[in-house]
């Protein structure tokens, strides 16, 4: 009785974790802009899709992942300065429509670059599962875990202990004001798409091995991301972390006790919930602008 709960505690807190990196990207961005980006899931798929091909290209595995995380990385700034910047005067809804826009043209270009298979990496971390109170973990699941732990550890510290990251939170406290004492907040937008992107790219990185990728996987995981960020709180990162884990581990339990009919239901179950009981999130201030 109590292995299979700790399996499938394994496995939701591991598919949690990407949902949390996802969420998280869709935190910095609506902080900085007020913008729901729709296109954070295609940024986990750019990441995996490129990872793979680079890899199969001879490039060796550490610098496939790292060198598709750059491109990535510059994909998320282009889609602020050709896209969304230059459309700076429209209203928030236009914008995100914008990125909705940006999520299918990327997912169409990525059919064309790619292929429509799905497609897998060797697990960065061996192929031997760990077993832990009669459950069983693989490396790559702990190398998730760690990893978004890393990325989240090292994101706090930008924002709390580095000067471009005190001018993030400024500008996502007040725009104008932050224009006002002498903040380039164009500078922001395109750094914290840079971020989002790079963040979804290490996402996609990581679960690659442990679930396959293809074209189309981002606009699924771009709903439970957004349905993590709104359970904990949308603008706010520890609520990203808190609602990703939570969707994984209600994910999975729902799989493991009720049926794997109902894996991706839980997600919209959970935005339904929240809209309903409780529309700013966990961990959501008491006045936040929403779309």
């Amino acid at each position: 009785m109590f292995e299979p709960l700790l399996q499938f505690t394994f496995s939701g807190l591991t598919v949690g974790a990407v949902y949390a990196l996802v969420a998280l990207g869709f935190t910095i961005i609506y902080n900085a802009s007020d913008v729901v980006n729709f296109a954070q899931g295609e940024f986990v798929m750019i990441g995996g899709m490129s990872t793979v091909f680079l890899r199969e290209a001879g490039l060796p595995l550490v610098l496939a992942a790292l060198l598709a995380i750059l491109v990535t990385t510059v994909i998320g700034v282009l889609l602020d300065k050709l896209a969304l910047a230059r459309a700076k005067q429209a209203s928030v809804l236009s914008l995100v429509i914008i990125t909705i826009g940006a999520s299918i043209f990327l997912r169409g270009s990525a059919q064309l670059v790619f292929d429509k298979q799905l497609h897998g990496l060797p697990a960065f971390a061996g192929e031997d599962p760990l077993v832990l109170m009669g459950a069983t973990i693989l490396p790559q699941s702990l190398l998730v875990l760690a990893g978004a732990a890393v990325i989240f550890a090292g994101l706090w510290v930008f924002f709390n202990r580095s000067r471009t990251g005190k001018a993030v939170l400024a500008t996502a406290n007040n725009r104008l004001a932050a224009r006002l004492v002498g903040i380039d907040t164009a500078f922001v937008m395109a750094l914290s798409f840079g971020l989002s992107a790079a963040i979804g790219a290490a996402a996609g990185v990581l679960i690659t091995p442990l679930t396959l990728t293809s074209y189309d996987v981002g606009l699924m995981l771009a709903l439970k991301g957004f349905a993590a960020a709104m359970l904990g709180g949308l603008g706010n990162p520890f609520g990203a972390l808190v609602g990703g884990l939570a969707i994984g581990l209600v994910e999975a339990f729902g799989a493991g006790y009720l049926s794997s009919e109902y894996k991706d239901a839980s997600a919209f179950l959970v935005i339904l919930l929240v809209l309903f009981l409780m529309p700013r999130g966990l961990f959501g201030k008491k006045t936040v602008e929403r779309v």
